[in-house]
């Protein structure tokens, strides 16, 4: 039952962002903007929101919330570069190469800022964390993009990308009071327990076959 409540939730969250996406597409349908183009200026919000983290030692509820803004920003210009490929038919091959490994870059950017937070205020534990967490973040992907090449399912589980940016926005937004670290060990466990559920999910398949 917890486990169907937990699937259903993850179901109207991603609904209601693809939703999103596709009203903004839309209007961006109608400019010169190319995929590709809004793919960089996602990277670029994101690689922006990490600097602005990493200087939360002179203000911390100001850099923090900015930087958890400019990420939110960056991350959803990640999810419309998609749409607007293939709502406007300017999309290319090339384009779908880039924009899914721009959507590793752009995390793995924002975990070192949070990583060098932590290791500023001597925190190990949660350094530690930051690099499990990344990692896990990565083999989410690389798991799903494996199971894909076997012309297998593997979107399945409760840590997508979607997922994990909410998550690291939360725990940017609470950091002033001293629970970005918590927002980390969260990332962990549904990272690796994604990991987890899609290696199960494409063995089950396998053996279906």
């Amino acid at each position: 039952m917890a486990r169907e409540g937990a699937q259903g939730l993850q179901e109207s969250y991603s609904t209601g962002v693809r939703r999103l996406a596709s009203r903004l597409v839309v209007g961006l349908g109608r400019t010169r903007l190319t995929p590709d183009a809004l793919t960089a200026i996602g990277l670029s919000t994101c690689a922006v929101a990490a600097v602005a983290v990493y200087f939360e030692y002179r203000n911390e509820i100001l850099w923090f919330w900015v930087g958890a803004f400019l990420f939110w920003a960056g991350s959803l210009l990640d999810v419309l570069d998609g749409a607007l490929a293939r709502q406007s038919g300017k999309g290319t091959t090339f384009g779908a190469f880039l924009d899914s490994t721009t959507d590793r870059l752009g995390e793995a950017i924002m975990l070192g800022a949070i990583g060098l937070v932590f290791m500023r205020d001597g925190n190990e534990i949660a350094l530690a964390a930051t690099f499990a967490a990344m990692s896990g973040s990565f083999l989410v992907s690389y798991t799903r993009a494996r199971a894909e090449a076997l012309s297998l399912k593997g979107d399945v589980g409760i840590g997508s990308r979607a997922e994990r940016v909410t998550v690291i926005v939360t725990g940017l937004f609470l950091a002033p009071w001293g629970l970005l670290p918590w927002a980390v060990y969260f990332l962990n466990v549904t990272a690796w327990l994604t990991v987890v559920q899609r290696i199960r999910h494409v063995r089950r398949q396998l053996r279906q076959r």
